[in-house]
């Protein structure tokens, strides 16, 4: 007999793409079918500022990143309501997005479902700085689910 599987707490990334747009409309299917939270995170690479030099990085700049992110949560938030999906949190977190969302925030928020996007990175860019969703597959403390690009995307 096969047990079925119901997700209570799905850990969805977005980042602007289309891709984690398309992950986030996955997710929100799947919550209403499990009567589940879905947890949407954005997180500010640490790196990036890391390679900017310190004399580009001011507090301005960190500033309008952080509200630009919270911005995009809220937009994230709206329109899971508008799907009927009341029951979203938002996270904004600071650091690498591979560690935070292929462990720390799984294990944080008793996340038993992860849903991200395919990467779209080039074999090239893979090799330097790893993918998100690859990383998250084998790190990961419960279950994954890439979501592939729509074919218009690829």
């Amino acid at each position: 007999m096969i047990e079925k599987q119901e997700y209570q707490r799905i850990l969805v990334g977005i980042d602007g793409s289309d891709q984690a747009r398309n992950a986030f409309n996955k997710a929100l299917a799947v919550a209403k079918r499990n009567n589940a939270k879905v947890i949407v995170a954005h997180v500010i690479e640490n790196k990036l500022y890391g390679n900017m030099g310190y004399s580009l990085v001011t507090p301005d700049l960190v500033q309008r990143e952080t509200d630009r992110s919270k911005e995009l949560l809220a937009e994230y938030k709206d329109y899971a309501r508008a799907q009927g999906c009341d029951t979203v949190e938002t996270v904004l977190a600071f650091g690498s997005a591979k560690v935070l969302m292929g462990s720390e925030l799984p294990e944080e928020h008793n996340v038993d479902l992860i849903m991200v996007g395919q990467s779209g990175l080039s074999a090239v860019e893979k090799f330097m700085m790893g993918s998100v969703s690859d990383y998250v597959i084998r790190h990961a403390p419960c279950d994954v689910l890439v979501i592939r690009p729509e074919e218009n995307e690829e």
